[in-house]
């Protein structure tokens, strides 16, 4: 029986790690779910946080998978331990992997990190990075309109979304920064524009970290064409523009809505 992985997001943000995965072991079959009925976590208490990435975590065992992959950076920073005392199989976050990869890119010393509310106030990114290399100086600052543009399909080249992000990196500039952690999975979406205002510094994406640290684990799926199925739990009014800006390799007509363990 071939091996298939689940993978679950707070809303469609997912894609930009499905899309790491895929390039990485496109011979790995996949299931992934995107809570939109519920997005964004970022805003919720932990309790309704791990409520959520518990039945999230439970469509996607119902379905087989033998090894989980929470693509969210809140459920990362709040949920992950829960999730792995819960499940009888392997689970997997996006935090711990992005920390150290920005850890020993730095030179500066210095790493900038944005997220949700939650994850943010979590310190969860602090604590990672700080656990990889003490002498670390982190900056923080919560971005809680990212993910409402992108789950609303506003593209990268949109006014709007520039304006956004040069007021969330505001406070980074003169900071001597030289590695900016994108902590959630729908930041990816406007790397272009957050690197047009951040010349120089490097951008951390989670998606990116987690395929090179599972390499060892599903390194022999690098060949072949793996099967993929998507799950929502609903199709927004640009349903079909999001997923073009995610992924314009995966066909938004192939995806399917479940909402049956809301």
């Amino acid at each position: 029986m071939a091996e298939k992985i689940g993978v679950f997001d707070s809303g469609i943000g997912g894609l930009t790690v499905m899309k790491a995965l895929r390039e990485a072991f496109p011979g790995l079959d996949m299931v992934y779910l995107g809570d939109l009925a519920r997005v964004p976590y970022g805003g919720r208490s932990a309790e309704t946080i791990t409520r959520y990435a518990l039945s999230d975590a439970d469509f996607l065992m119902r379905g087989g998978v033998s090894a989980v992959i929470a693509a969210c950076n809140t459920v990362s920073a709040i949920a992950l331990e829960e999730l792995r005392r819960r499940l009888a199989v392997p689970v997997y976050g996006v935090l711990e992997c992005a920390a150290e990869q920005a850890a020993a890119a730095t030179r500066s010393g210095t790493v900038g990190v944005i997220g949700t509310r939650a994850t943010i106030a979590s310190g969860a990114y602090e604590r990672a990075l700080l656990a990889k290399g003490g002498a670390l100086r982190v900056l923080t600052n919560a971005c809680p309109l990212l993910v409402p543009l992108v789950e609303n399909g506003i593209a990268p080249d949109d006014p709007v979304a520039e304006t956004i992000c040069e007021r969330y990196l505001r406070p980074f500039r003169g900071q001597g920064m030289d590695v900016l952690i994108l902590g959630c999975t729908h930041y990816p979406v406007y790397r272009t524009v957050l690197q047009r205002l951040l010349p120089g510094v490097r951008l951390i994406n989670s998606g990116e970290a987690l395929a090179e640290q599972l390499r060892p684990l599903y390194g022999r799926y690098a060949a072949g064409s793996g099967h993929v199925d998507y799950y929502v739990t609903e199709r927004s009014v640009a349903f079909d523009e999001i997923v073009r800006i995610m992924d314009d390799s995966v066909d938004a007509a192939a995806i399917h809505v479940d909402n049956s363990f809301l």
